[in-house]
């Protein structure tokens, strides 16, 4: 048995993914960047957070796959008072390159 193809194996759990978001709505002066950090941190998830001139958010997530997800799973709604009208996600190679998760300076 090939313990790598089953799907509740540990192995998938552990996965390590690379996923990039571009967020879109009411999503930039509603604590969107801040409280993304805090989810990002609790699921161990590296990486950084940005408004965009265009009035998005964008973000670049590394971490275990299930943490990936639960971050990604909160950005379809967002904080209170927010409103996500779009969520594109672009699944990247993952590169381990992050120690931290920053809210970074917005897009000039």
């Amino acid at each position: 048995m090939n313990f790598r193809d089953s799907k509740n194996s540990s192995y998938d759990d552990s996965e390590k993914t690379s996923v990039r978001l571009l967020v879109s709505g009411k999503v930039q002066g509603v604590y969107f960047r801040l409280n993304m950090q805090e989810i990002a941190k609790k699921n161990s998830v590296f990486g950084w957070v940005r408004n965009l001139t265009n009035g998005s958010v964008e973000a670049l997530l590394e971490g275990n796959k299930d943490g990936v997800e639960q971050v990604i799973e909160w950005s379809k709604k967002g904080p209170e008072n927010a409103r996500v009208d779009d969520l594109k996600i672009d699944y990247l190679q993952y590169e381990g390159k992050f120690a931290d998760f920053i809210i970074q300076h917005d897009e000039s």
